[in-house]
């Protein structure tokens, strides 16, 4: 797997230090010299940009690099960055929101210079060092509570306290091996701690992406300015996780709530990069003192998890009862060390700001040294001393929750400026505070630096947070050269907040000298060859059987769409039976759910309704949005090509036609799109388990797509019309002139739409493909009987081998469909039951 940051563009003519065979400056020098004078002039802000002498070295030598750059190429590369966010579909949703937004990435990089790095890295390895000894103390001896070093309410009064981990030793020796910090530059020069993420902490895959994204933009110029690459960050920490287990080649999942997280793509990004599997709580079950994947071969053993599920919803047996993230079990496996959880469950005790205030005489008590990075000031309003101060001075503090994000009693989820209530709430605070104050915190007002970010074609200064991440390793903790910026849309420091409509930007950590590649392949000599299937959630495979039925049905409908419009154009002769052939077609469509009712005066009405409603579940947009939204679960599993061609397809049918024409042609672009995903899947996807059902998928609801064309248009009396439409929806047209040199008849049509086994369109070939893929799987049960979805197969594959086209009568059509719609349904019992079914035996002999 390459190291998805390095720059691979050559000759693109961003690259700094090139010789300039002019003496006068050119117009781009020019004109980001005058940006850079009219950004040094403007008043009163503490800016990255800005050092004590002028600018810094590090966004000099940035500016003098892009300078080479004319006004349209800038724009170019803004929008080759957008339109890879866009096509690859990077997208997070804000807290609350049912939708996903585009990622907001800001394109400029936030520059650090390697000197300042190493200050500040250090700052935050000591940090984690100490969170990790006061995690060992709060869930083992309790020494520093029983010292009065930390108050117990400080401690008892966060949600994320779990006494069920009390006196648990965390598998594979360490409580955090991931730990995060937000940090920000003060008036002063100087880095502040403005909290700590020690729960799940999120941000690295999206740093990820933000540097895929520029370093592509500005290939040369990221080459050229010796940014540190963050590869070796992420090989270390995998090796971590891999070190932490107790076998050799362990199974390592990221456990996700799920497609509606607010960062779902950072995690499929994160398990895809790394190698890791993907899994839901439901994909997870205990057996004895291990955790187990539920796979469509059985359960097979995971060592290690890590988890972006809130600590609470782990477990609903000892936690949070009412939790549908999490793994029944699973804390009592770490009381029996059967798996390594990262971070372990309680450790988000530590982000709570109440404990903020004694982290100083913690780091001297337990490091003997002082905190080398300063946080906020901040006072617990649990303590009296403390309390009285703030209340005193109210209007000079921001008052926050001290365990939640946001504050008791106030309906937002930020600080809160006391000096900017109306003097009623300003009261109630007060009153609040005075009756639970262990509940807040008060914290001094630190106004942040900015940097300089792209604006309407300027350059203007936004106040920005950083979030960098350290790893545990077993040689120390290791940064992230760089980290995961969130920049604010408005001067107001307070308003950085992804909810708020703030952006990202990459973080360049900026070397003195060239800096190696890295990547997160192996060497050649240390690679252990391997021609395995890998492992298939069950869940991964629900999705993939379904992601192939709806693209079908989509299919079927659009060609259903372009079928009417084609007998909406036929005015000749035979014109009253393409009327009659058009009322089926417009039956059919309301039948699936794709249009509302039929109309023979107004088929083009009918057919824009099957195109693109949103309202009816059957047409092809609503088909094509349910596939997408299926494709979402799967992230991980499937290329950028494939996920482009559904978010075209997608968006193709979401844009409004005008015409009859246009419908007509939006339903061909959009079958040519399937046809192209429809090649990805064949020539690009391994031929393992994930790739069957996805195969299963579309060739069972072709089946029955095709067997219910047939008994609509190949009914007993049906006429030349007739036929010919049914050949124009399974595709056959040139086969059968080839083959017959005849006008359509009614037993030709029927044996080479449904039994004829060489048509790749036919029911057969179908039910034959399906045969195959269902005998390429393993068996969940060793009983060494036939199980349903093969009993079932075999006998549809018997049924439609021993048939005659001259007895497949409308009867015998509907029977075939509906055996066909048994086996898709068997196939979803065995491989994915939901609900109560999903607790059922499964294959427990020679567990992986």
């Amino acid at each position: 797997m390459a190291d998805t940051d390095q720059g691979t563009g050559q000759g693109t003519g961003d690259g700094a230090g090139q010789a300039q065979a002019a003496v006068r400056p050119r117009p781009g020098q020019r004109r980001v010299a005058q940006w850079m004078r009219d950004y040094a002039r403007l008043p009163g802000i503490p800016d990255e940009y800005l050092g004590e002498d002028g600018p810094r070295a590090v966004w000099t030598r940035f500016f003098d690099a892009f300078s080479n750059l004319s006004a349209p190429e800038i724009e170019r590369r803004f929008g080759a960055a957008d339109r890879h966010l866009r096509e690859a579909g990077v997208t997070y949703r804000a807290p609350g929101e049912a939708a996903e937004r585009l990622w907001p990435l800001s394109h400029l990089p936030l520059l650090i210079d390697e000197a300042e790095w190493q200050q500040l890295s250090a700052g935050i390895v000591q940090r984690a060092q100490l969170l990790e000894l006061v995690l060992r103390d709060i869930y083992g001896e309790g020494r520093l509570v029983a010292d009065g070093a930390i108050p117990a309410a400080a401690i008892a009064g966060s949600g994320e306290y779990l006494r069920p981990v009390c006196g648990i030793k965390p598998p594979g020796g360490r409580y955090l091996a991931l730990y995060a910090a937000d940090v920000g530059r003060g008036p002063d020069g100087r880095w502040w701690v403005l909290s700590d993420r020690t729960q799940a902490p999120s941000g690295a895959g999206y740093a990820l992406e933000n540097r895929l994204v520029l370093s592509r933009a500005f290939a040369s110029l990221f080459k050229s300015m010796n940014v540190e690459r963050l590869a070796p960050f992420f090989e270390a920490f995998r090796d971590s996780l891999r070190g932490s287990a107790d076998r050799d080649e362990p199974r390592i999942g990221l456990l996700t709530p799920g497609s509606f997280s607010e960062t779902y793509f950072e995690h499929a990004t994160l398990a895809r990069y790394l190698g890791f599997l993907l899994v839901e709580g439901d994909d997870l079950a205990v057996s004895g003192d291990r955790i187990h994947i539920r796979t469509v071969a059985g359960l097979k053993r995971l060592d290690v998890l890590l988890r972006r599920v809130d600590s609470n919803s782990l477990d609903p047996l000892e936690l949070d009862a009412s939790s549908h993230l999490g793994v029944p079990g699973l804390i009592d496996v770490l009381r029996k060390s059967g798996a390594v959880v990262a971070n372990m469950p309680g450790s988000g005790v530590l982000e709570a700001r109440a404990l903020l205030g004694f982290l100083p005489s913690l780091s001297r008590r337990l490091l003997g040294e002082e905190l080398k990075i300063p946080h906020i000031a901040t006072w617990w309003c649990g303590q009296k001393a403390a309390r009285e101060e703030v209340l005193s001075r109210l209007d000079d503090f921001a008052i926050e929750g001290a365990y939640g994000r946001g504050v008791p009693g106030i309906a937002n989820h930020g600080p809160v400026l006391a000096a900017e209530l109306p003097p009623s709430e300003r009261e109630q605070l007060k009153t609040a505070i005075r009756d639970r104050g262990i509940d807040y915190v008060g914290q001094e007002l630190v106004r942040l630096s900015t940097m300089p970010v792209w604006d309407q074609g300027r350059l203007a200064p936004r106040p920005f947070v950083l979030r960098v991440f350290a790893a545990a390793t077993e040689n120390g903790w290791v940064m992230m050269p760089g980290g995961f910026c969130r920049i604010a849309d408005q001067l107001d420091a307070r308003a950085v907040s992804m909810g708020n409509g703030a952006r990202a930007a990459d973080v360049w950590v900026v070397a003195d000298k060239q800096v190696s590649t890295h990547t997160l392949l192996p060497a050649s000599d240390t690679v252990r060859i391997r021609r395995i299937a890998g492992v298939l959630p069950s869940r991964a495979a629900d999705n993939l059987f379904w992601l192939g039925r709806y693209l079908e049905r989509a299919e079927a409908t659009l060609r259903l769409v372009r079928a009417l419009g084609a007998q909406q154009r036929d005015t000749g002769k035979g014109a009253s039976g393409s009327l009659q052939v058009a009322e089926r077609i417009q039956r059919l469509l309301v039948a699936w759910g794709a249009a509302s009712q039929t109309s023979r005066a107004q088929s083009a009405k009918v057919a824009a309704e099957a195109l693109q409603a949103e309202g009816r579940f059957g047409s092809a947009l609503s088909l094509v949005r349910s596939a997408q939204r299926t494709a979402t679960s799967l992230r991980e599993r499937l290329s950028p090509d494939a996920w482009q061609v559904i978010t075209e397809m997608a968006e193709r049918l979401a844009y409004e036609v005008e015409d009859d024409d246009g419908v007509i042609s939006a339903a061909e672009l959009t079958l040519q799109e399937l046809a192209s995903f429809a090649g990805l899947a064949q020539e690009n996807m391994n031929r393992a388990a994930g790739w069957r059902f996805l195969e299963m998928g579309r060739r069972a609801e072709r089946a029955i797509n095709t067997a219910r064309f047939a008994r609509q248009f190949a009914y007993d009396e049906a006429g030349d019309e007739d036929l010919d439409t049914l050949l124009t929806l399974v595709d056959c047209q040139i086969t059968y002139r080839s083959r017959y040199l005849l006008a359509p008849v009614l037993a030709p049509v029927r044996d080479l739409a449904v039994l004829d086994s060489y048509n790749p369109r036919s029911v057969a070939f179908q039910v034959e493909a399906l045969n195959e893929h269902i005998a390429s799987l393993p068996a969940l049960k060793e009983t060494g009987l036939i199980e349903r979805p093969q009993r079932l197969a075999v006998g549809l594959r018997s049924t439609l081998t021993t048939a005659e086209a001259a007895t497949l009568d409308t009867k015998t059509l509907f029977a075939l469909e509906q055996d066909l719609l048994s086996l898709a349904d068997a196939i979803g019992q065995h491989y994915f039951p939901h609900g109560p079914n999903a607790s059922r035996p499964e294959k427990l002999t020679g567990l992986a």
